[in-house]
């Protein structure tokens, strides 16, 4: 391969993924409305600007299409919590704009955590699906464990668990939190709030 045809190449890549891209924003909408079970490609494709052969093109088949979807999402939800980490100086700033970030995309993207918590589910019966599950899963623990650790490090105190317990218990309190917001939108931000209140401090020792 010659020096001028690198540029190309790497060209050639970077527009096939800026498509998948657009493919996943497209489709995210559809599948957080169905769900996993209920969406195939061609669902997608009837809901979106591309036909069912780009969309098949791009994508070897709906897990590969739903998994594109769910992580290009959730990776962007892991960032969100990056500038209230960076930014406070106290405990009690942190916690407020976690808390903050947190019921803001619990009320504004209901569907997007119904379907990772769907694919998630799925994936138990799915071997295909178990790798990019587990890649999420480590993105999120991280994400919660950047956010303990910051607290620690601001009231001057230890975590008293390991990241994957801190992730399953904010986690888990999440996932309730998505499967009550359909009954009760009203509370369930609040009731969130307080819960993650109670649970925090409790992570962490002098």
């Amino acid at each position: 391969m010659t020096e001028p045809d690198r540029p190309a190449r790497v060209s050639g890549i970077d527009k096939i993924e800026r498509r998948r891209v657009a493919l996943a924003e497209s489709a995210l909408k559809t599948l957080g409305e169905l769900g996993y079970a209920r969406t195939s490609l061609r669902e997608i494709a009837n809901n979106s600007e591309f036909t069912h052969g780009v969309v098949h093109y791009y994508f070897r088949d709906k897990i590969d299409l739903i998994s594109y979807c769910v992580r290009y999402y959730k990776t962007k939800c892991a960032r969100r919590y990056d500038e209230v980490v960076e930014t406070a100086t106290s405990g009690e700033e942190l916690v407020t704009g976690f808390l903050a970030k947190m019921t803001q995309t619990l009320v504004d993207e209901t569907p997007m955590h119904k379907l990772w918590y769907d694919l998630r589910a799925q994936s138990m019966f799915e071997e295909q699906l178990r790798p990019d599950v587990e890649a999420i899963d480590k993105l999120l623990e991280e994400m919660i464990w950047r956010i303990l650790g910051r607290y620690a490090d601001l009231t001057a105190t230890t975590p008293t668990v390991d990241a994957p317990t801190a992730y399953a218990l904010v986690d888990g309190l999440f996932e309730q939190a998505v499967v009550g917001y359909a009954a009760n939108p009203d509370k369930t931000p609040d009731l969130l709030t307080d819960r993650l209140l109670q649970v925090l401090p409790k992570l962490v020792t002098a």
